[in-house]
């Protein structure tokens, strides 16, 4: 049994492995302007879910499939995404800071402009990721695959890189070290 619970409401949504409908519950709930911080959507299937500008401030994400979703400009800030599946995704202007990316999967995800300040990444797969402009500073990217990924302009303050794959990793712009 998958119960959805955000802090600003009741039960939005409870159902056994329905993926279909939890995503155009999810999608209704963002369209409405619902508040999903602190939902727990662990292990669920999003699949292309069509998130962008959701509030899932400090959600629990983790484990959950999120390949090719459009997760633009969402509040992800605090949440757990570890182990997510997150392959393709769309967090273009996303707020990801201090969320808990460890070994997410990540290949190819557009984070330009993302907040990622203090997020942590260690492990994660970030292979052929586009990530101009976004800010690291203060991120943990240690033991991480960057490979291939493109950080042109991005604030690298204060990153732990230790143990990082930075083979072919475009680092051009005005990066900070």
């Amino acid at each position: 049994m998958k119960t959805i619970k955000s802090k600003s409401s009741d039960v939005i949504y409870t159902s056994k492995n329905d993926h279909d409908n939890i995503k155009s519950l999810l999608a209704e709930a963002v369209k409405n302007n619902e508040n999903l911080s602190g939902a727990n959507l662990s292990g669920a299937d999003l699949r292309w879910a069509g998130l962008s500008g959701a509030n899932l401030r400090r959600a629990d994400l983790s484990e959950t499939n999120l390949n090719g979703a459009d997760l633009s400009e969402a509040n992800l800030n605090g949440a757990d995404l570890s182990g997510a599946d997150l392959s393709e995704t769309n967090l273009n202007g996303a707020d990801l800071s201090a969320a808990d990316l460890r070994w997410a999967g990540l290949s190819g995800a557009d984070l330009r402009w993302a907040d990622l300040r203090r997020a942590d990444l260690s492990g994660a797969d970030l292979s052929a990721a586009d990530l101009r402009n976004a800010d690291l500073s203060g991120a943990d990217l240690s033991e991480t695959n960057l490979n291939g990924a493109d950080l042109s302009g991005a604030d690298l303050s204060e990153t732990n890189l230790s143990a990082a794959d930075l083979r072919n990793a475009i680092l051009s712009g005005q990066l900070e070290t």
